[in-house]
């Protein structure tokens, strides 16, 4: 039985209080019901990557920390990569961009996509992020979703219940995702 190609959906809120883990899974849903690949969601919780302790530079490839070769074989291992983050402050969350800052070499070339939510629905946290992914030389998705969540949810933790509360991303979401499959396919045909 030939393996599915994994498709790593990486969390990009470490807060307490988050709704990244509900996201992330309703992403992985409408990726397992629209293409044939694996979704494997990566709290970045369970990647402590302490900054500052390689004595050396990412793009060298030689890691000193056994908690960033970890990182480089999870990351390598992956077939493409699909940011769910919120956004802070019109920015991405810094233990995503810590998370991207441990490597280098494994980004380059990975098929990527971007969903972000936030009051505003997260595009200039996207537009940042697509510029560092660029840097990296990944192969991005056109489309990144951006979900807006109500005052309700960001002020008062209101719950959520995306499948009910995020019909309206669900087309966006698979427009994104097929979009990352023919990243893949490109990627796959380069090697």
């Amino acid at each position: 039985m030939e393996r599915k190609p994994t498709v790593l959906l990486i969390m990009g809120s470490t807060r307490a209080g988050r709704i990244c883990p509900k996201i992330a899974a309703w992403v992985a849903d409408i990726g397992r019901s629209c293409t044939g690949h694996a979704y494997e969601v990566v709290d970045l919780m369970d990647w402590p990557l302490p900054m500052h302790d390689e004595p050396g530079i990412p793009a060298k490839g030689v890691y000193a920390q056994p908690h960033t070769r970890a990182w480089s074989e999870k990351v390598a291992g992956a077939a493409a990569v699909v940011f769910v983050t919120p956004q802070y402050n019109w920015g991405y969350p810094a233990p995503l961009k810590n998370a991207l800052d441990h490597l280098h070499r494994e980004w380059r070339g990975k098929p990527a996509a971007i969903v972000s939510y936030g009051g505003h629905g997260g595009g200039k946290c996207a537009e940042q992020l697509r510029q560092v992914a660029g840097a990296l030389k990944m192969r991005m998705a056109p489309t990144a979703p951006g979900i807006v969540l109500s005052d309700a949810v960001i002020r008062e933790g209101a719950p959520v219940n995306p499948g009910e509360d995020f019909g309206a991303y669900v087309e966006s979401v698979r427009q994104a995702l097929g979009e990352l499959t023919v990243q893949m396919d490109e990627a796959g045909r380069s090697e």
